[in-house]
């Protein structure tokens, strides 16, 4: 019996020194211990039953005592040694290309963007624009237009409705059901005008010729057979033949020797279009409703005000007259100017804050250029900025801007090792509330622009210069709800039976953000996104799936400008191809650029 009392007042030690027993367990064993070493007096009255029952709790005490005793006494486990996961084992190849193939996802997208050329599309399908054989409402992810296969493009526009393209030889291509509701398919339209680029309003398509020619197509085929039609005189004769398409011309007056257009843009209802000698000239580019807004620049102008002439008169914007503008934008309602300096002006319609302005309810349009001061912007960064392009869709504008550090009244040691050091920004403003501002919040009205900071103060190591280089963006396509951009990180295009056995081309990321309530961000679901986000390959990972790498997750790279031969394993013509990303009216596309 002394050993069983040994035994259990171990066992209420060690149960006081354990924070794992219960205060209802140490109460039980005081009091059984008390009961036991007889110093209560109720206990000494209840007389035998009571001693029998106390007798039977120390010995079942005893017993989980002996139970539990090797658990307290017994040495910790040691630790596990780590078990490190190969990846996993890859088929074998046999050659250096298909090492490649299942080594790199991006070696694989890029080879295939040369082997078979053509378009991806997805979003609204309403208009027949993402997938014009199809009748479903949406197209969720990327699919491709069978009637693009094997085709370069020199431009791509799209709208909800119609979309357009230029071909490889500068003939317009259209389709969707704003073009013909009997048969929505692509067909060529304007034919020999060698054009190079195009812009869409309302109801227009704007063409740019490589001359310098501006055109302006209707969308519906109705209207582009019917009326009168110009004739198209040949170089070589005196004969002429009549247009099989009815357009119109866009003539800036009093162009200097020499001057030509050499870009354009335009809105729902305006185009700008820039000079060689960088004049910007504007024009009406719907027949529907004429600029009301101030997005042509030109004070006063009007429908009642407006000169003697065609609707559609070209007018320069005397206010930049003596900047040399280099590029221009134009989102719905409202217009971007740059110039070779870096300052950006602005002007039209600013009741989202898209002119980079806090709103003001009593001035809801600037129909002036005016400048807009990133200098002050910076104020107090110690840094120089300078804007290097412009964007602008639906009722947002993006700018981007090298950031340069300067010396200033207070330096510290970082700061001074610095100067000189570019960073390369990106901004925004306008309406955020599709999360189109790309800065992670959903603002309606924005009071100046905002950074983007997923795509600002980014670098990389550049192994050809040795050096840490500033990402930029290499382009930044607008719609009217959702934007995406390309960065201009280092790529490669290299690869060949001369370089090394694991050698693997890889091209430039690209980044989708703002609506995606028709999925025209591309990634499978219908969330808005507030911030820049990657979406899967193109061909939504088939060809990942075939080299073995089924279920992983890969992110789209696009494909750099290069020369190479396109076709099936490099069969076909040479020619220089880049891909591009397009953004519209809910609707996106990657096409193979000439």
């Amino acid at each position: 019996m002394a050993i069983v009392r040994r035994i259990a007042l171990r066992q209420r030690f060690l149960l006081y020194r354990h924070p794992n027993s219960t205060n209802h367990l140490t109460r039980q064993w005081t009091r059984l211990v008390s009961t036991e070493r007889g110093d209560n007096d109720a206990g000494r009255k209840r007389g035998s039953a009571g001693k029998f029952l106390g007798g039977m709790l120390v010995v079942l005490a005893a017993g989980s005592a002996v139970v539990l005793y090797p658990s307290f006494t017994k040495e910790p486990p040691k630790p596990q040694q780590a078990v490190i996961e190969y990846e996993k084992s890859r088929p074998p190849s046999e050659s250096k290309e298909e090492n490649r193939d299942i080594i790199s996802s991006q070696h694989l997208q890029v080879k295939k963007s040369w082997e078979h050329p053509g378009v991806y599309a997805w979003g609204s399908n309403s208009g027949r624009v993402a997938a014009p054989d199809s009748a479903d409402s949406v197209i969720k992810t990327p699919r491709r237009i069978p009637y693009f296969d094997g085709m370069l493009l020199r431009d791509m526009k799209l709208d909800r409705d119609f979309g357009a393209a230029i071909t490889e030889k500068g003939d317009l291509v259209q389709w969707g059901v704003a073009f013909s509701k009997a048969n929505p398919t692509p067909a060529e339209t304007l034919r020999g005008k060698d054009l190079v680029k195009i812009e869409i309003s309302r109801d227009r398509i704007i063409a740019l010729g490589k001359n310098g020619t501006v055109y302006s197509v209707p969308v519906a085929r109705a209207d582009q057979t019917s009326g009168e039609k110009s004739h198209q005189t040949s170089w070589f004769s005196f004969w002429s033949s009549p247009e099989t398409v009815n357009y119109r011309q866009l003539k800036p007056k009093n162009l200097s020797w020499g001057e030509s257009i050499v870009d354009i843009a335009s809105g729902l209802e305006h185009t700008l279009l820039l000079t060689s000698k960088g004049r910007v000239f504007s024009a009406a580019s719907s027949t529907s409703d004429f600029p009301s807004k101030g997005q042509m620049g030109i004070p006063g102008l009007t429908w009642a005000t407006r000169p003697k002439g065609p609707y559609d008169e070209p007018h320069e914007i005397l206010s930049l007259k003596g900047f040399k503008i280099g590029k221009v934008a134009a989102g719905d309602y409202h217009s971007l100017a740059l110039n070779d300096d870096g300052h950006v002006f602005v002007f039209g319609d600013n009741t989202s804050g898209q002119l980079g302005f806090e709103v003001e309810p009593q001035f809801p349009f600037i129909d002036a250029p005016i400048p807009l001061p990133f200098t002050k912007i910076y104020s107090g960064s110690g840094q120089q900025p300078r804007v290097t392009s412009i964007a602008a869709g639906g009722a947002n504008s993006f700018f981007t801007v090298d950031a340069k550090r300067v010396a200033g009244q207070r330096e510290d040691a970082n700061s001074i090792k610095d100067i000189g050091r570019v960073t390369a920004d990106t901004w925004a403003c306008g309406s955020g509330i599709w999360g189109s501002l790309g800065t992670g919040k959903w603002t309606h009205v924005s009071l100046g622009p905002s950074k983007i900071k997923s795509l600002s103060g980014i670098f990389e190591w550049d192994e050809k210069t040795d050096s840490v280089v500033p990402i930029r963006l290499a382009r930044l396509s607008a719609g009217s709800t959702h934007v995406a951009a390309v960065m201009d990180n280092v790529t490669s295009v290299d690869a060949s039976d001369i370089s090394s056995y694991n050698d693997t081309n890889w091209g430039a990321d690209v980044m989708f953000w703002g609506g995606n309530e028709h999925y025209q961000l591309g990634t499978g679901k219908r969330n808005n996104a507030a911030l820049p986000t990657y979406i899967g390959p193109l061909d939504g990972g088939e060809g990942d799936a075939e080299k073995g790498r089924q279920g992983e997750q890969h992110r789209f790279q696009i494909t750099p400008r290069t020369t190479v031969k396109i076709g099936e394993g490099g069969s076909g013509r040479k020619v220089s191809i880049e891909q591009r990303v397009e953004c519209g009216r809910f609707v996106t596309a990657v096409y193979s650029g000439a």
